[in-house]
């Protein structure tokens, strides 16, 4: 677990350690549509959040489909997708809320997880290439009154993400998005984030291809594995 105090939030990326599931979902996988058993997945998410001292029932969570919609929580999510496998959620691959200890989480296994906080409010992103060309990060950012810092989580860097030529076109105009064919997603939301006016930007810096004693990864592992998280409130 890697966590941070952000801006009067908290803030936690999940690693792949530390739960019940086996083979190549070892040990931690939060996600239910994989093909791991889901009563392993669900003590996997118990875990979780016993660990970050919150309530299941007050962590919301949707159906991500690498857009830029967000959904806007009041309230704890009833019977959630969290807490309650197969629950309906929301397709969105982002969340705010300015409720407190309300938890909004993202699963990501290559994917960037990006946490934005102001001392009213937070936001959970999942940034895929598709979302962070369609301006995920700036739509967000329009639900602050003012500039939020931010938080990147681990995802897949430059050195494993070779991309073809119509994902380096969508960002041809960003400079350091790509060193040849390969891409990097934590430069690219650095620089939207910096361009909107935010100037505190915590970033971990860690490669979840790489790293595969502490992170699933879709491409690594060739669609066979488990997720990740990054999860947030204001404390």
């Amino acid at each position: 677990m890697i966590g941070l105090e952000l801006n009067g939030a908290r803030v936690a990326f999940s690693t792949r350690q530390g739960g019940v599931s086996k083979g190549p979902y070892d040990s931690l996988n939060l996600g239910i549509l994989t093909e791991d058993d889901q009563d392993r997945v669900s003590e996997n998410r118990r875990r979780l959040a016993a660990a970050l001292q919150l309530d299941a029932g007050r962590v919301a969570m949707g159906w991500q489909v690498h857009g830029t919609e967000l959904q806007e929580w009041a309230a704890p999510p009833d019977r959630g997708g969290y807490a309650h496998a197969g629950a309906e959620l929301p397709k969105v691959d982002g969340h705010t809320t300015a409720e407190r200890k309300l938890a909004l989480l993202v699963l990501t296994a290559d994917c960037l997880p990006v946490a934005l906080a102001s001392p009213e409010r937070i936001a959970m992103l999942h940034c895929g290439w598709r979302g962070l060309a369609a301006g995920i990060i700036e739509r967000a950012i329009e639900a602050f009154d003012t500039p939020p810092a931010a938080a990147l989580g681990p995802c897949i860097e430059q050195c494993c993400y070779e991309v073809g030529e119509e994902v380096l076109d969508a960002f041809a105009g960003i400079r350091d998005a790509a060193d040849g064919r390969q891409l990097s997603l934590r430069a690219i939301a650095r620089a939207k984030l910096e361009a909107a006016g935010v100037s505190q930007i915590e970033s971990i810096g860690l490669c979840t291809s790489c790293r595969e004693d502490l992170f699933f990864s879709h491409r690594r592992d060739n669609g066979v594995t488990g997720r990740q998280s990054g999860i947030a409130w204001l404390s």
